[in-house]
């Protein structure tokens, strides 16, 4: 890649800091606004269900919106900090934005169900004309976090990658992985996503994140492809047991 101007490299910065203040933003908007809307109409909808009826529509919706608030969690927490230290010319630990490309989960298939199981599949004993409501609030919010989603997936990671190309520095010598980071990369060779590996090794995600920054740091290796073919090389996994 070519290196970025002084004045070229203001202008990207200035336009991830942009970025970073419109995706936080819009996490505000889906939790404060759009979801509870949601929920609301839903609960209009489910209100003359049967019990049992009324129980599986919110456990789907809360195990949703759980799914929704840790996926923003996560770039709150991890990926935005991540970026900004860049963007102040701090070091940003040993995470890359690689990592986020490869585990960026699809906040929007839930929602394509929950269509799916009104539209073709809704009780009768439920409020069939608050139905058409929920649909609406669905379809507002799935088109919403499509925009988002392209705005991370098309605008914020390549801005990003570029970022850290620019300001690459060259890593310490590999160190040795602990028993526990083998265990994790063996995991992400398999082609687990983070929150099947913390169930798997029964720890938290944020202590998944964490070994696989490590994991990073002392190989130099950053996508899932060069940590797979890390792992063949050095026998921690074979090759029948990769998908």
């Amino acid at each position: 890649m070519k290196p970025l101007t002084s004045a070229e490299l203001s202008i990207e910065k200035d336009r991830l800091r942009d970025i970073l203040d419109f995706l936080r933003k819009g996490h505000r908007y889906y939790m404060d606004i759009m979801v509870p809307n949601l929920a609301s109409s839903l609960e209009r909808m489910t209100a003359p269900c049967r019990e049992y009826q009324r129980q599986m529509f919110w456990k789907f919706f809360s195990d949703y919106k759980e799914e929704l608030l840790n996926h923003f969690s996560y770039e709150e927490n991890v990926v935005f900090p991540y970026i900004e230290a860049m963007l102040n010319d701090e070091n940003g630990g040993q995470y890359s934005i690689g990592e986020y490309e490869q585990n960026h989960s699809n906040v929007q298939e839930k929602l394509d169900d929950l269509k799916n199981l009104i539209t073709k599949y809704l009780p009768a004993e439920c409020r069939q004309e608050d139905a058409s409501q929920v649909l609406n609030d669905l379809y507002a919010l799935d088109l919403d976090l499509g925009k988002h989603t392209f705005i991370e997936d098309d605008v914020l990671i390549p801005a990003a990658t570029r970022l850290e190309q620019q300001m690459s520095v060259p890593r310490d010598d590999a160190e040795e992985l602990s028993d526990r980071e083998k265990e994790i990369l063996v995991c992400v060779a398999k082609g687990m996503l983070n929150k099947e590996i913390a169930d798997a090794c029964h720890i938290s995600v944020y202590t998944v994140i964490t070994h696989r920054k490590n994991i990073t740091r002392k190989t130099g290796i950053k996508t899932v492809a060069g940590l797979t073919v890390y792992a063949l090389l050095n026998n921690l996994i074979d090759l029948n047991t990769i998908e």
